[in-house]
């Protein structure tokens, strides 16, 4: 029967530069005799002298080590995949070994400086980067639409890799909690705009790439533009109306869309409006409702996890420039921080896209915000959510006013920050807690910005109280205006 061993990268020069072979065998000392007896040159990386294999060598069926079933006498079927999986260690190369690779990929003139030659000689070496790979990445333009979370590893990796312009949007400054997570930015940049620390921290790992920089918010009027001056697109966005933007105008534009998300310890990433797959719409047709899915900001984010979901976007952006491997197309990669699992989701064109589909209906960019439902009237006053200001509200407390307030927040958040007056109730508890409440008393209610506490008022407006207020801009607003003793998050 037809067994599938999977070749790791060290032993594929023995295998004719093949991932996979297919072999016959009925245990899985059999099926390694096969793959040896048809690699030759294979023999002494999988055998010992004495024809034991190699200690160094380990075999795994499906996901479990031979050597804790019954080894080589384990048995396989065609439903079976072996992995060979050899000990690595980190190689190195001298720059004379870099530019003897670099000559031998090309004639005449170097297209790459001695500089050039050293700093990317890692790559040279590589058969599916090489010469011709390198100077592929040196005329390569990328847009990175954001220079926050997944903004960072995508600007220092392929800026080290040596993608020679890179254009960067954004028009945020530093912040202090933008650190956590936002590895391009240092604390001495704080206050700064992120495009000019981005400038000088790319300029320092790389100085022969050129930083282009759009200090702009990206709307419907300059999105096309931008993307057309590049090769591809990069989204680093944390929000739905310049994501479903930057999918339409990558469509539009003909340009690949490597996308990535992030929150709380899950990320998501995969390459869209790629014309041999579909495009961000084919998944989500319609965003969610304004306020259903919080922002990092008032979810929180493990500060690692854009750096692997960026990489990622890094990986697979390097991959399309150079048209190597098999890119995120039609597959939606999950990330599970957490329980550190990856899955893989197939994605199809949707027919019926109104962008990418058989009868497109957007052939332009339109109103995204008021696509996603963002606009004016969903402002707390017009949505019917009565407001109290921070001072206002200090003011009623030092009166000594009858009056509750209810902290919606998380207990994490209520641990390091919080008002003394305040009661904790979180939004997800506060539908079984409502009989603790006095609706005849005035009640205000507050989160962080005000997002999450605008939700708890409008319920307890459906439960029947009338006396009850949203604290305008949350417990931030509080320690801007009237006590600075409490943090700041």
């Amino acid at each position: 029967m037809a067994i599938r061993i999977l070749i790791p990268t060290p032993l594929r020069p023995f295998t004719g530069h093949k991932s996979a072979v297919e072999v016959e065998g009925a245990t899985v000392g059999e099926a390694l005799a096969s793959l040896a007896e048809r690699h030759p040159d294979l023999r002494r990386q999988l055998y010992a002298e004495d024809g034991r294999l190699r200690s160094f060598v380990g075999v795994f069926k499906n996901e479990d080590d031979v050597r804790h079933l019954q080894r080589e006498s384990t048995p396989v079927t065609d439903r079976d995949v072996l992995t060979i999986v050899p000990s690595v260690a980190g190689g190195s190369v001298d720059a004379e070994t870099a530019r003897e690779a670099a000559k031998r990929g090309g004639k005449g003139e170097l297209p790459l400086s001695h500089e050039e030659i050293r700093r990317y000689s890692r790559h040279l070496i590589l058969p599916e980067v090489g010469l011709e790979g390198q100077v592929k990445l040196k005329n390569a333009r990328v847009l990175l639409v954001g220079a926050g979370g997944l903004g960072s590893p995508l600007a220092l990796y392929l800026a080290a890799a040596g993608v020679g312009t890179l254009g960067l949007v954004d028009f945020d400054v530093v912040d202090e909690s933008n650190l956590q997570r936002q590895v391009l930015h240092g604390t001495s940049q704080i206050g700064r705009a992120k495009l000019a620390s981005a400038r000088d921290r790319i300029a320092d790992i790389n100085p022969n790439v050129r930083v282009e920089t759009h200090e702009t918010r990206l709307t419907s009027e300059n999105a096309l533009e931008l993307v057309r001056h590049y090769d591809l697109v990069a989204d680093g966005t944390d929000n739905f109306p310049t994501r479903y933007l930057v999918n339409d105008a990558c469509v539009l534009a003909g340009k690949p869309n490597v996308y990535g998300s992030i929150f709380r310890f899950e990320g998501q990433a995969s390459v869209f409006a790629h014309a041999d797959g579909p495009c961000y719409r084919c998944l989500y047709p319609e965003p969610p409702p304004p306020g259903l899915v919080p922002s990092c900001a008032e979810g929180g984010v493990l500060g690692v996890l854009p750096g692997v979901i960026g990489l990622i976007q890094a990986t697979e952006a390097i991959k399309l420039i150079l048209g190597k491997g098999e890119p995120l197309i039609g597959r939606l990669l999950l990330y599970d921080a957490l329980d550190m699992r990856f899955r893989e989701l197939r994605l199809k064109k949707d027919p019926a896209c109104p962008v990418c589909g058989e009868n497109p209906t957007v052939r332009e960019l339109i109103d995204y915000e008021a696509f996603c439902g963002i606009g004016p009237e969903t402002h707390e006053e017009a949505a019917g959510v009565p407001e109290i200001t921070a001072r206002d509200l200090a003011e009623r407390v030092a009166r000594g006013d009858d009056l509750v307030v209810v902290d919606v927040r998380e207990p994490q958040e209520y641990a390091f920050a919080r008002l003394p007056f305040t009661r904790l109730i979180p939004l997800g508890d506060l539908p079984g807690r409502l009989s603790e409440l006095d609706s005849a008393r005035d009640l205000v209610v507050h989160c962080r910005t005000g997002i999450r506490s605008a939700k708890a008022v409008e319920m307890l407006q459906r439960a029947g109280f009338r006396k009850v207020w949203n604290l305008k801009g949350g417990i931030d607003a509080w320690s801007r205006e009237v006590d600075p003793s409490v943090p700041r998050y």
